[in-house]
């Protein structure tokens, strides 16, 4: 359960993340995935993440203290194809550097629109994930959008396609931002790592 939900700090270098030693679960997308509608409904806050209809908002590291006892992180969106070549660039930079040497990241979301087929980028980018050993789970957004039939043809899809190249599946998540399906099981899942951190 969140019952507290403060910014921290934004900024583009991970060495200037907050120099506590709490736990950070990192929320990262592309362009218009419905990240800041996520994390706002997850924290029961409207304006804590700023959504925007113009994608590729996000362009810093952003930090939310939450229950006082980890950070949530908003991460920028990549793959957002109408920014110059150098400022693309430095989103890759500051985006690989955080999840690659922040120690304090536990587990990276990477939030999928469940509307599309298995895209390209995303799937070089879990790739590249598994290749440098940093754990995370798939969340599936935007459900409300899809019949039931239609949100199960095309999660099945997408299992197979990973299943190309993964020997077993990461977490896998469905969630609205809309209706708040997939919040609790969100929650739930980093309350359970926050627990086995606590008793290690």
């Amino acid at each position: 359960m969140i019952k507290t939900a403060e910014f921290v700090i934004s900024n583009s270098d991970y060495r200037k993340c907050p120099a506590v030693n709490l736990p950070e679960y990192a929320f990262i997308g592309r362009s218009n995935v419905g990240k800041s509608s996520l994390i706002n409904r997850l924290c029961n806050q409207k304006d804590l993440a700023k959504a925007s209809s113009k994608p590729g908002k996000t362009l810093l590291i952003n930090h939310f203290l939450i229950n006082k006892e980890w950070h949530l992180v908003d991460l920028p969106g990549y793959g957002y194809a109408s920014r110059g070549k150098s400022q693309r660039e430095e989103l890759k930079r500051i985006i690989e550097s955080y999840i690659l040497y922040r120690e304090q990241l536990v587990c990276l979301f990477v939030l999928i629109d469940c509307r599309h087929e298995a895209q390209k980028i995303d799937l070089e980018f879990m790739e590249w994930l598994g290749e440098n050993g940093v754990p995370f789970a798939i969340v599936f957004t935007k459900v409300d959008k899809l019949g039931t039939e239609r949100l199960k043809l095309n999660m099945e899809a997408y299992k197979e396609r990973l299943l190309e190249s993964w020997e077993e599946l990461p977490p896998l998540f469905y969630t609205s931002s809309q209706n708040g399906v997939g919040k609790e099981e969100l929650i739930d899942y980093i309350e359970s790592i926050n627990a086995e951190i606590q008793q290690a």
